[in-house]
C-alpha cells in the first residue's frame, strides 16, 4: 500500500515497533487507534522522508483520522530504540467502533491483493 500511495520505486522499510498509551479497535474493517493510557499497540513503523509524502498519506487516510505526535519504540535493535513520530488516530464517533484485531494480511486479501505487499 505504501508503495502505491507514495509512488515509491523500492519496497518500503518497515521496522517492528510499539507505542504506549494507545489501543486499536475496528471501524468496520479498518483499524482505529485511540488513546488508552497504559495500553500498548504493536506493529511496524515507516519513516516518511518528505513533507509531500506525509501529505499523501494524510489525504489517503481522509478526515476520519487525525495526525498526532507519538513516541515510537523500535524492537529490531537497529539504530535508535525510540523516536518521535506521527500516527493517525481515529477522529470519528467512538460508538462506531468495535473490539477486534486488525490483520493486514486478511485485509489485503479482501482487497484482492496477495497479502504481502506494503
Amino acid at each position: 500500500m505504501l508503495t502505491e500511495i507514495l509512488f515509491l520505486d523500492e519496497k518500503p522499510i518497515l521496522r517492528p515497533a510499539y507505542m504506549i498509551g494507545y489501543e486499536c479497535k475496528l471501524w468496520g474493517q479498518y483499524p482505529a487507534l485511540l488513546d488508552a493510557p497504559g495500553s500498548i499497540v504493536r506493529g511496524v513503523a515507516y519513516h516518511v522522508h518528505t513533507v509531500e509524502n506525509g501529505e499523501k498519506l494524510a489525504a489517503y487516510e481522509t478526515d476520519n483520522y487525525r495526525i498526532e505526535p507519538c513516541l515510537i519504540n523500535y524492537t529490531d535493535n537497529h539504530e535508535s530504540e525510540e523516536d518521535l513520530g506521527y500516527t493517525f488516530k481515529f477522529a470519528g464517533n467512538p460508538n462506531d467502533l468495535s473490539d477486534g484485531i486488525f490483520d493486514l494480511g486478511v485485509w489485503l486479501k479482501r482487497m484482492g491483493r496477495d497479502g504481502r505487499s506494503c
